[in-house]
């Protein structure tokens, strides 16, 4: 059995452990490696690791009270609405990088420029709610090679997180919370429901 089955969620950490400000960055460039629609890379990071940062997140959640008092850092995911913005850095990145062809690149920003005014809010923010979510099961297993664990949340005001962390609410749509840090108890075991019972074969 492959050993990504064994991540369990993770709820009491070591306070004493912190993870480096390089260690982070790591990881988190590691999860960056998730597929994205047009490779836009809607995900934005706010890691909350001051306990005076925890202290703004501590109202915004209904509960998971120990993973923010316990964790090294609270992970907040949110999607980009205004991704498009970086279509160009992207492509220009890979155009230096020999993995895209000049005319590939004019290609591509043309058909985001046709199309951008025809995208409504809703379909920005479900595109990158999926995107996201790539990004995030990335980051919960890259964070175990790194020997850590996370605890994802869902359970908070989703309307009062950007305000909270200091950024646009308009622009940036809240997905998942990640606790993450060095356990200090192991995780619950869970059950799944069988594949006959979630699988159509046609």
């Amino acid at each position: 059995m492959s050993k990504l089955t064994e991540r369990r969620s993770i709820r009491k950490y070591d306070k004493d452990i912190k993870i480096s400000r390089d260690e982070m960055n790591l990881i988190l460039e590691e999860a960056t490696r998730a597929p994205s629609s047009m490779n836009m890379q809607p995900w934005r990071f706010v890691v909350v690791e001051s306990q005076e940062a925890k202290e703004r997140l501590r109202p915004v959640l209904y509960g998971n009270q120990l993973q923010l008092e316990t964790s090294s850092a609270m992970i907040c995911i949110f999607t980009d609405l205004k991704k498009y913005e970086f279509a160009e850095k992207i492509y220009n990145k890979a155009v230096e990088a020999g993995l895209m062809p000049e005319e590939v690149r004019e290609k591509q920003l043309r058909n985001i420029s046709n199309m951008i005014h025809t995208v409504s809010l809703d379909a920005l923010e479900k595109g990158g709610l999926i995107d996201s979510g790539l990004v995030a099961m990335n980051l919960m297993l890259i964070a175990r090679e790194h020997g850590y664990d996370t605890c994802s949340i869902g359970g908070f005001r989703h309307d009062m997180l950007a305000n909270a962390l200091g950024i646009d609410p308009q622009r940036y749509k809240p997905v998942l919370i990640l606790s993450i840090g060095k356990k200090a108890e192991d995780g619950y075991p869970s059950v799944r429901l069988d594949v006959s019972d979630i699988t159509t074969y046609l």
